[in-house]
């Protein structure tokens, strides 16, 4: 949902909602008409690697155009042993390099091809996964049509973080997506939304105060809710599709979705796995989960259930990540 926030923005939101921590080499209109103002666009310099999010972060904010490691080479092809190109959605107020700078190369090094895009910009500001999640939806539609087309894959895996994991969720199960997705890997996925500590229902039992925050929070956040009207029409009769196989990634200790049962996905198809019943001393939470190596472990082991690696299993410290990522928001 919400992370990795910059400057006066971060400062904004973070006193409306205070428990939270909260380019363009190739553009393309997005086809949802509906909001002209949203747009999506492809990050092509490519950059380093990195171990802590707060790190990528900053290096984000000094290269607005960075690519993950890796991804968005248009010239990869797709192997025998892995045939389904890997589509990698960032979360709320982001960007792909800042959510992927240490997945992205362990799935090139793996053999897999990756693709990365960056979706939901007001035009107006300097970050992505803002604007509404339709419309996000529908340009992630263009841009996997996009990598379909230019590798002649069949289909793609789908990895989202945070808000991009219900994206490719909605995309998948809403806009006939399911046809062109072998399995969708959610990490930190606000599956039924989160309540903000309490703050979420009491706004939403006081009218008129949620759009009256909705510019301040921006209408991505409002819509990952629980009990939103999007987040109840994606999982309308059922949250998963036939013919994909869906994970989830979670933790118990999640600053964002709370209640962290909120993460998993309840339809056929589905598995939920939670850091701290696989190894309880770890202690990662929604902020760190992309770089957390034995979540990370998590993911490759997921994407290639044949070739399965045991995660090492080392305590981390609760709160970790959070630290280099506020500092992140003033660099």
């Amino acid at each position: 949902m919400v992370h990795a926030l910059r400057g006066k923005r971060f400062r904004s939101r973070l006193a409306v909602l205070a428990p939270l921590v909260t380019a363009l080499a190739v553009t393309w209109s997005g086809i949802a008409a509906a909001d002209p103002a949203s747009i999506w666009t492809i990050p092509a310099e490519p950059g380093p690697v990195q171990t802590v999010h707060g790190d990528a972060a900053t290096y984000e904010n000094h290269h607005f155009d960075a690519a993950p490691p890796g991804a968005n080479d248009f010239a990869c092809q797709p192997s025998a042993a892995h045939p389904r190109p890997v589509i990698l959605l960032h979360g709320t107020d982001s960007s792909a390099y800042n959510d992927y700078a240490a997945l992205s190369p362990r799935l090139v090094d793996a053999g897999y091809c990756v693709f990365a895009v960056n979706y939901g910009r007001n035009p107006e500001k300097d970050t992505y996964g803002t604007e509404d999640m339709v419309v996000s939806g529908y340009q992630v539609k263009e841009f996997v049509g996009l990598v379909l087309s230019r590798t002649g894959a069949q289909a793609v895996d789908m990895i989202g973080y945070s808000q991009g994991a219900t994206i490719a969720r909605y995309y998948i199960n809403r806009l006939g997506g399911a046809a062109h997705v072998g399995q969708w890997i959610g990490i930190a996925s606000p599956s039924y939304g989160g309540v903000m500590y309490g703050a979420g229902p009491v706004a939403q039992t006081m009218p008129g105060l949620v759009d009256a925050l909705t510019p301040v929070i921006t209408k991505a956040v409002v819509q990952q809710m629980q009990g939103s009207d999007f987040l109840v029409a994606l999982n309308a009769g059922g949250d998963t599709a036939p013919g994909v196989r869906y994970t989830t990634i979670g933790s118990r200790v999640d600053e964002v979705i709370q209640p962290f049962e909120n993460i998993a996905l309840h339809g056929p198809g589905a598995t939920n796995l939670v850091v701290q019943d696989l190894c309880p001393p770890n202690m990662t939470g929604h902020f760190q989960l992309v770089y957390d190596p034995f979540t990370l472990q998590l993911i490759m082991n997921a994407m290639d259930p044949d070739r399965v690696v045991e995660p090492v299993c080392v305590p981390v410290a609760l709160g970790t990540g959070i630290p280099e990522v506020i500092a992140s928001a003033h660099s």
